[in-house]
């Protein structure tokens, strides 16, 4: 079992553990941000961009990529959790109200060191985590993610209820203090030292990516996914409203099941890696993910359950696919640009799809959008699949009796 494999590893535990602990605060602070700033303003306007200002240093990941490959990556991620710790501890002392400002210059500041240390973070799995595990480490990552997702929302909701959004920031503070402490625990194998930037050195993780024959694929089919998965998500209160006939409350309801299809597929994802190559598995959770939104147009509670359950199951099949081929593919002194750069790649396109499908939700019905959507998924699964830019090799070598 694939949780088995990785906890055995001391390291990759003890690295699984820090994402889990800090995850947890992040959800939590990330539905929070909105509330508290609604409560503020009293504004739908403002609140919605409480989640852009943590979502837009996506857009400088290849900058803060390069700055990621140009520092020792573990003093890199111990300090960026001990700053982003402090951060939160003073706006819990502080407090925001009569300073909106100053909650939205520390969102902002929240998602260049999240991005910065995602982009160390990626890195230093690949130093200290064996190359037979990243499949199951990447997949069991997703699942803690998601797994938080479904937790730690709802309690952030309910300490801000009960004691202000100054309470959720302290218990973000919490959060990366201890995963600060978590990291400094890491056995952190000798990397190459990074050479230095020179001319065009910002853009050498997308000439990377660009470059291989791997990644290239993977990355396109995951911003084609992401895209499409951006239009679904738009869907979800006129699916609720206008399919299901239900109130917005309900929404909660498939989210939750969302979150535990991506909860089960992480646990599988390292296994079914070693079983196939790493385009098929990309390719076949692209293929359910896209049969899954156009059911989503179905009136039915239960086959909408199940289809946001597939969501779930299908969409981060690409992502767990392409993360992992970086890792393998990239060489060290690139894997902090290169990981950054792939995930702007990977996640602009949801961000960008999102505001599109808003304005397609009030002119196009969803009964007719979905299945289209659905069909943009399935044709990208079948263009991964079938194309000729790489080879179709499993995703990782077999794990040895002594991972």
């Amino acid at each position: 079992m694939a949780v088995g494999r990785v906890l055995r590893d001391r390291t990759a535990g003890v690295f699984l553990t820090a994402v889990v602990v800090s995850g947890f605060g992040s959800s939590a602070m990330t539905l929070a941000a909105g509330i508290w700033v609604k409560s503020l303003t009293g504004s739908d306007a403002l609140a919605a961009l409480a989640l852009f200002a943590v979502w837009l240093p996506v857009l400088a990941g290849p900058l803060l990529g390069a700055v990621a490959d140009r520092l020792p990556r573990k003093p890199l991620l111990v300090g960026t959790n001990v700053v982003l710790a402090a951060l939160l501890a003073v706006l819990a002392l502080v407090g925001a109200q009569g300073r909106v400002w100053l909650l939205f210059a520390v969102l902002v500041l929240y998602g260049c060191l999240t991005v910065l240390m995602d982009s160390a973070e990626a890195a230093v799995v690949a130093g200290t985590v064996p190359p037979a595990l990243l499949g199951d480490f990447n997949g069991l990552r997703m699942t803690a993610n998601e797994g938080m997702k479904l937790v730690a929302p709802l309690t952030g909701a309910g300490l801000y209820a009960r004691f202000g959004g100054g309470a959720v920031a302290l218990l973000d503070a919490v959060s990366f203090a201890l995963a600060a402490g978590l990291y400094a625990l890491l056995r952190v194998r000798r990397t190459e030292r990074p050479a230095p930037l020179g001319p065009g050195g910002r853009t050498a993780g997308l000439r990377q990516l660009w470059g291989s024959p791997v990644l290239r694929p993977l990355v396109l089919a995951a911003s084609a996914t992401m895209l499409c998965a951006g239009l679904n998500g738009a869907t979800l209160y006129a699916v609720v409203d206008d399919v299901l006939g239900r109130s917005p409350a309900y929404a909660g309801v498939l989210s939750v099941a969302q979150g535990i299809g991506s909860v089960a597929i992480g646990l599988f994802a390292g296994a079914l890696m070693r079983r196939m190559p790493g385009r098929v598995f990309a390719a076949a959770g692209t293929a359910v993910f896209g049969v899954a939104v156009g059911l989503r147009a179905v009136p039915s509670d239960a086959v909408a359950l199940a289809a946001c359950a597939l969501v779930g199951v299908g969409l981060p099949c690409v992502l767990i696919a392409a993360l992992t081929a970086v890792q393998r593919e990239t060489p060290d002194a690139l894997l902090g640009r290169t990981a950054a750069t792939a995930d702007t790649l990977m996640m602009s396109p949801n961000a960008v799809a999102l505001g599109i499908g808003a304005g397609l939700v009030a002119r196009v019905d969803v009964g007719v959008l979905l299945p289209l959507v659905g069909a943009g998924a399935v044709l990208t699964a079948g263009l991964l699949v079938t194309g000729r830019r790489g080879p179709l090799a499993p995703a990782g070598p077999p794990v040895s009796a002594e991972a």
